[in-house]
């Protein structure tokens, strides 16, 4: 979910410890569906938890500043990949010298540039969508896609399927990400690369109910936003993800009507707790 504002998101992929991201807008989209609580692992580090993989931090990062890129794109381990929003709704009518530049010094650090795409509830023309991919390459050199607003519902699969075929199409290297905010239909993880299966807060999180299909697949095809959630909340909120099968996850104490209007106040804290024990590579 996103606002309309030019918006980017940024997902920082850790270092992996041994195996295996805008983001997205809380006024359209709804926060995920929570259920019956589950018992909650103790506050441990989560790379020591799994013992495999590291978690892969994504930031939603809803601001223009040049300056708070610098802070998020300085932190170590090097970001991965970003989530680039330039209209609210893709990439909009004509290049923006602003996000050319810092699309540009994301590309020279390494880091791999999505392009965000609103589909709208699978309401948007998909020849809406696929000018969109077109306008992200011809501009910003970005063939990756992040599609939000994801209706994760089986009568938009035929949809969603074709728009992923296109992308991928397009550039056979691309990766795609789904953004339906909760878990979808089943069928959703045979077309998108990674799927963000849950955004809404800490509270909502504590009580989340994983489908136990989740298990048929690899945390990497799962990503978590967990927002409004404190400092002294933040290394268990990172250890429920790897708990329930995430490899990528944001967390931040951002609330209101915008949480991701900049980084979290425990922004170099938490990338240090999310890549604790990960091994250079």
């Amino acid at each position: 979910m996103l606002p309309v504002v030019a918006v980017i998101a940024i997902m920082w992929a850790a270092v992996a410890c041994g195996g295996t991201s805008q983001p997205t807008d809380p006024a359209q989209t709804s926060p995920a569906q929570t259920s019956p609580a589950q018992t909650s692992p103790a506050q441990t580090s989560p790379a020591a938890s799994t013992g495999k993989d590291c978690l892969q931090l994504v930031v939603p990062a809803y601001f223009y500043s040049s300056a708070i890129w610098a802070q998020a794109a300085e932190v170590k381990p090097a970001p991965g990949d970003i989530i680039l929003d330039i209209s609210g709704v893709g990439a909009g009518n004509a290049p923006d010298a602003h996000f050319q530049a810092v699309a540009e010094q994301a590309k020279a650090a390494g880091e791999t540039v999505l392009g965000y795409i609103s589909t709208v509830d699978g309401q948007r023309p998909a020849s809406q969508v696929e000018t969109e991919v077109r306008n992200y390459k011809a501009w910003y050199g970005v063939t990756s896609i992040f599609l939000d607003r994801v209706s994760g519902e089986p009568q938009q699969l035929a949809y969603y399927r074709q728009v992923v075929n296109y992308i991928h199409g397009f550039d056979a290297g691309s990766s795609v990400w789904l953004n339906p905010g909760d878990y979808p239909d089943q069928q959703y993880m045979s077309i998108g690369d990674v799927v963000m299966v849950f955004e809404g807060t800490y509270a909502q999180y504590l009580t989340l109910q994983v489908p136990s299909w989740v298990d048929d697949y690899p945390a990497s095809k799962f990503a978590h936003t967990i927002y409004a959630t404190s400092a002294s909340d933040l290394a268990n909120a990172l250890n429920l993800a790897t708990s329930r099968r995430d490899a990528h996850v944001y967390v931040t104490d951002g609330s209101g009507a915008n949480p991701y209007a900049g980084l979290p106040s425990y922004w170099s804290r938490e990338n240090s707790v999310a890549s604790s024990g990960c091994a250079a590579g």
